[in-house]
């Protein structure tokens, strides 16, 4: 209810009718079919608009949908390079491969190298290996934060590179549709006519 009187009306296709008393604009939007709702509470006077409260009730949950959405893709990842910087480079790899999945899919990722015992005294170690994983995604993302030591850890955050994200993910497009394209010719093309059976010796004997 809105308790407020007058009230700043805007009518239904988005015309200023003005400022008029709430009983006028309840009669207004009734006779209109429409409700009469109250978009700007903390003016003064307060902004209402008179609409179908049911369709602006639906537009507002798809706006709130899209927000999360976005938030979601700027969410930020962890990827650990394990508690030393002893670590195999096949396991690197994985963790750049599952990085690339996250920075494809919108996500900042962080990655962090822990020291362990006297490891700390050569933390470069583990500030080259965050350089190269830099490097290594370099096609996909920029640097946000470059690698620096912090305590026991060094640690670097990269953030997907729009623009080179969008530019790879066209490209797929059309690898995948070239690829599609032509396994559906092929479906089409006719089969090879079978070639005759060679005759037998029996066969050529025969008068």
């Amino acid at each position: 209810m809105i308790r407020i009187s007058p009230v700043r009306v805007i009518g239904p296709e988005g015309e200023q009718v003005g400022v008029i008393e709430t009983h006028e604009a309840l009669r207004m939007a009734d006779e209109a079919g429409l409700d009469l709702v109250e978009v700007s509470p903390e003016a003064r006077p307060p902004v209402c608009k008179i609409m179908d409260y049911g369709k602006y009730k639906y537009e507002l949950s798809k706006k709130e949908q899209r927000t999360r959405a976005s938030s979601k893709q700027t969410e930020m990842k962890e990827i650990r390079l394990g508690r030393s910087v002893k670590i195999d480079p096949h396991d690197v790899q994985i963790r750049v491969d599952q990085s690339r999945r996250f920075l494809m899919a919108g996500h900042k990722v962080q990655f962090t190298q822990r020291f362990r015992g006297r490891e700390i005294a050569h933390n470069r170690l583990g500030v080259d290996r965050l350089k190269e994983i830099a490097e290594k995604l370099s096609d996909i993302a920029k640097v946000e934060v470059p690698p620096r030591v912090q305590g026991r850890a060094a640690q670097m955050i990269l953030a997907p590179d729009k623009a080179k994200v969008d530019a790879i993910k066209r490209q797929l497009e059309k690898e995948n549709a070239a690829a599609a394209a032509e396994a559906d010719a092929k479906a089409d093309a006719p089969a090879p006519e079978a070639a005759p059976a060679p005759e037998t010796e029996a066969a050529k004997s025969e008068p």
